[in-house]
């Protein structure tokens, strides 16, 4: 069965909701409705306004803007118009943010004024890059609002496609710098299927919708709500104290969930409403099991754990079917494996790189923007090599075992950090934790754990630690040297850049002097 057309793409999404259901409500913010009639007229004016102000069909055009309707608008307008969008992630700064509007090289940047102090240095060294300000600009400079206002609500000329390249979306590594991942529209309606897979999200669901839109889990949503008359309900930024308030006012059917989204809400004070909510399913990525279990027996929302990256539109792989601890089975348009060094396939309980394979054409990246190198380096062969550890039981369910490059061997044995890590970090005085191998006296590998105490928390003695962790992990996955740290050094994303992490055996506990 084909899933994706070649006669669709998202302008026409639009325009088909906003001339069969005008009447749906699209989004919700606060106290403003946008409905599909209104948001297609507002995307027609800010279209034809970027037109004015220069921009065109392939122009590449980054974008960075906060969380909010107007960059909604963005996102379609620049898609109607033909333009490709460099989707920016407001917390760079400095070097990674210089990395990103070098190597893109945008013709314009779209950006919330409150970043005017981080572009300064960028725009002065580009004088020729424009700029269209949301927000009270400077006399001269390019206006979001004056562009958004424009008299045409006209559909633009420009004749869009199923294999239209959307966006460079970068994502940003712990060992370089980030990459330019090339997506196309059939890409973004096939991360919005994914999605709407694993959330069980049907007509009449409504997500709260606080993912960036400058990440593949936010864009996509915007997508997924013109496939299927959905409501988002925009809110500014996650946040676990205003949840299950924010939930009540838009009747929220659906929680997002990346990173430690779930142990933020577990945190909270128990309430008597714990259960008094209309949210139906929890859908992401990122749930240890310990968690996974807690959240639902606490709040009795089932936890829907899937996994994947933007190079293959999103989710590759969704648990539909409870398994805890899986991140599931293929969705149907990929073939999925575990693969050995040697780029044979591996048998069920073996440990190995997950890899894809396209079913349908178009749904896995063509590559690195401007990187053929590192292009070359993940696709080969037909298949996409993740750079991620898997396992596949004999059920066929997957499970997710942490970076490739994150592997460490002490003993002849493998050892997964991810694992380790999620293990300790269920200790009650561990916030996070990073592990890392070292060269030990025997210049043989050994492990070296740095962990961060949750604020406030009980002092942790590493030797009673240990004897925890012997007692929760196989011998030899208990690190051997132990460092407390303040902060971690991380990139913008939160990942934590373990190539910052001392190596050092001599500034921290080592057990085996205990």
């Amino acid at each position: 069965m084909a899933h994706f057309s070649a006669d669709d793409n998202i302008p026409r999404l639009l325009r088909t909701c906003a001339r069969d259901n005008p009447a749906h409500v699209f989004c919700r913010s606060g106290d403003e409705t946008v409905t599909y009639a209104a948001l297609n007229t507002r995307v027609n004016r800010l279209a034809a306004g970027f037109d004015a102000a220069g921009v065109r069909a392939g122009d590449r055009v980054a974008v960075m803007l906060e969380h909010h309707i107007d960059h909604a608008l963005t996102f379609f307008a620049l898609c109607k118009g033909g333009a490709v969008q460099v989707p920016v992630n407001v917390h760079l700064k400095g070097a990674a943010l210089t990395h990103v509007l070098t190597h893109s090289d945008p013709a314009f940047v779209v950006a919330d004024l409150s970043f005017r102090a981080a572009l300064a240095p960028i725009l002065q060294a580009r004088p020729a890059l424009r700029v269209i300000w949301r927000g009270s600009g400077e006399e001269g400079e390019l206006a979001f609002e004056r562009l958004a206002d424009n008299p045409s609500d006209a559909e633009p000329a420009v004749r869009s496609d199923d294999s239209d390249l959307r966006a460079i979306l970068y994502t940003s590594g712990t060992t370089g710098p980030a990459k330019g991942v090339q997506m196309s529209d059939r890409m973004y309606r096939a991360a919005a299927l994914g999605a709407s897979w694993i959330g069980s999200i049907t007509p009449g669901s409504v997500l709260h919708f606080w993912d960036p839109i400058y990440h593949v889990f936010g864009s996509e949503v915007l997508v997924m709500a013109l496939m299927q008359p959905i409501t988002l309900a925009f809110v500014p930024r996650f946040s676990a104290s205003r949840f299950w308030q924010e939930v009540a006012l838009y009747q929220a059917t659906h929680l997002h969930f990346v990173g430690g989204v779930l142990q933020l809400l577990l945190k909270q004070p128990p309430s008597e409403d714990d259960r008094g909510h209309s949210i139906k399913v929890a859908w992401g990525g990122g749930a240890p099991v310990e968690v996974w279990k807690a959240f639902q027996a606490r709040f009795g929302v089932p936890v829907r754990e899937g996994y994947g990256m933007t190079e293959t539109s999103s989710f590759s792989l969704i648990n539909l079917d409870d398994t805890v601890g899986s991140v599931g089975k293929a969705v149907d348009y990929f073939d999925v494996e575990i693969a050995g060094d040697d780029g044979q396939t591996l048998p069920p309980g073996s440990v190995g790189e997950i890899r894809v394979r396209e079913r349908e054409p178009g749904t896995i990246t063509t590559g690195y923007f401007r990187q053929p190198e590192k292009t070359a380096e993940t696709l080969r062969d037909g298949w996409l090599y993740t750079g991620d550890l898997g396992r596949q039981d004999e059920a066929g369910h997957f499970f997710f075992l942490g970076r490739k490059k994150d592997s460490l061997r002490r003993r002849g044995e493998n050892i997964s950090a991810w694992e380790v890590e999620n293990v300790v970090n269920e200790h009650p005085s561990v916030e996070e934790s990073a592990l890392i191998g070292v060269v030990n006296e025997f210049e043989d590998e050994d492990l070296k754990l740095f962990v961060k105490l949750k604020p406030g928390g009980a002092p942790l003695i590493p030797a009673d630690f240990v004897a925890w962790c012997e007692t929760r992990m196989a011998k030899f996955q208990v690190p051997r040297f132990i460092a407390l740290v303040d902060e971690f050094p991380k990139t913008p994303t939160q990942r934590i850049q373990k190539q910052l992490l001392s190596k050092r055996t001599d500034d921290c506990w080592d057990g085996q002097k205990r």
